[in-house]
């Protein structure tokens, strides 16, 4: 069968994927991937065939930029997550119209079997729907029904501005869609598709138990990646905290990793510490001898040897910790991720570390007694056999395939 992805370009959605398109590849279907140039050339090592279309949703977001007073710099993710969003959806409804009806006559000249779309990509959803084919969802964070959504995870309400640009986007889109000839669409939310692969375990989505069979959660999928140098522990016999805030703009914590410098420094602790690519290692000061600064480091080498990850707690990156048995310390930047941080503490899985009275004691006393804590050692066991249990890639191919020959004539 030919079976189309389209995905969301960003890591923690891509990568999910790749694993389930390697496994369908060797099993003899032809995949036709959609996203963007980013990530070409991982889409290739999976045997897919790569088309472009999207930009890397982070291209637009700027630098921090020095304050006019004299003052540290800021950047302008800090307290702005609801304009980012914004803009963020605004950036994507354009791509969309752009890109659209490109990706539409690609896959109408070389017609797949069924389209299986990250649940927040715009095209994905339309051109399932445009083409009348069979359509499962990707989903890289929680699933949503009748008895769940994210809002319960979050407290209090969302920022008014990211609400005012979910209601702005879900007009726009529909306006969009009307002109494709298309019926109402909701961007997010809405009936759930016929097949939904959620990359989490059934454990770790809150009312797991009232999913019903159109829902898979097979859990995080792992596999090579192939585009960051290899990484091994300068000892074996002391600790090891990886920090990641992600790879997003939201990233553009300098303050927050000079904290950690300054918290680690000259203790027994190995510090692997990946600063992504909107800050700059001279920007930092000086760099003590026991931590290792990096924009980026190959995170599922790290998680190997890690006693602690102290994490932005995106879906990703959290799943990749509970796979290896991690202790989570979370230091969440926008709602989604303050949602798992919440339901990792909740679980027992961690802790949330507060923004608030933030100091470099606090941070390296907060990682030693999560990295000691046996309770949260124990829960990490169980559900880390959990997330192994689920079935991965391959329950994720065996979902698809079976789904599809019930839907796909055979001839």
């Amino acid at each position: 069968m030919h079976i189309a992805f389209i995905c969301l370009p960003a890591a923690g959605h891509v990568n999910p994927t790749l694993p389930v398109v390697s496994e369908l590849v060797r099993r003899g279907h032809r995949v036709t991937y959609a996203t963007s140039e980013k990530y070409a050339k991982a889409v290739e090592s999976t045997g897919a065939a790569f088309v472009p279309s999207g930009e890397d949703l982070a291209a637009h977001f700027t630098r921090r930029v020095s304050s006019p007073e004299g003052g540290p710099a800021q950047s302008p993710m800090s307290g702005m997550f609801g304009g980012m969003m914004s803009g963020l959806l605004e950036r994507m409804l354009e791509g969309a119209r752009r890109e659209f009806p490109a990706l539409l006559a690609r896959l109408a000249e070389d017609p797949p079997d069924a389209v299986c779309y990250d649940a927040m990509t715009l095209s994905g959803k339309m051109a399932a729907a445009k083409l009348a084919l069979p359509d499962v969802a990707l989903l890289p964070t929680y699933a949503a029904n009748e008895h769940f959504s994210m809002r319960e995870l979050m407290p209090g309400q969302p920022p008014a501005g990211m609400l005012a640009a979910w209601q702005k986007i879900s007009e726009e889109l529909n306006d969009f869609a009307a002109g494709q000839g298309l019926g109402h669409l909701q961007f997010m939310g809405g009936p759930p598709a016929s097949l939904n692969i959620s990359f989490i375990p059934r454990e770790f989505q809150p009312a797991g138990e009232t999913f019903d069979a159109r829902f898979h959660f097979v859990g995080p999928c792992l596999g090579p990646r192939g585009d960051v140098d290899a990484w091994q522990p300068r000892a074996t016999d002391t600790p090891l905290v990886f920090i990641s805030l992600g790879t997003t703009p939201l990233n553009d914590q300098p303050d927050f990793f000079r904290m950690c410098l300054e918290g680690f420094a000259g203790t027994r602790w190995q510090v692997a510490m990946a600063i992504g690519e909107y800050v700059e290692a001279s920007e930092l000061g000086h760099i003590p001898s026991n931590i290792d600064v990096r924009p980026f480091f190959p995170q599922l080498d790290v998680l190997r040897h890690a006693a602690v990850f102290l994490s932005h707690t995106g879906m990703n990156s959290t799943m990749e910790a509970l796979y290896f048995a991690v202790p989570l310390v979370a230091f969440p930047l926008q709602p989604e991720q303050e949602a798992n941080a919440r339901r990792i503490q909740d679980l027992g899985l961690g802790r949330r570390l507060a923004r608030e009275g933030l100091t470099p004691g606090l941070i390296r006393q907060t990682v030693i007694e999560v990295g000691g804590d046996q309770v949260i050692r124990g829960n990490l066991k169980a559900m880390s056999k959990s997330v192994r249990g689920s079935g991965g890639a391959r329950a994720a191919a065996d979902a698809i395939e079976d789904y599809l020959l019930n839907q796909v004539p055979q001839v």
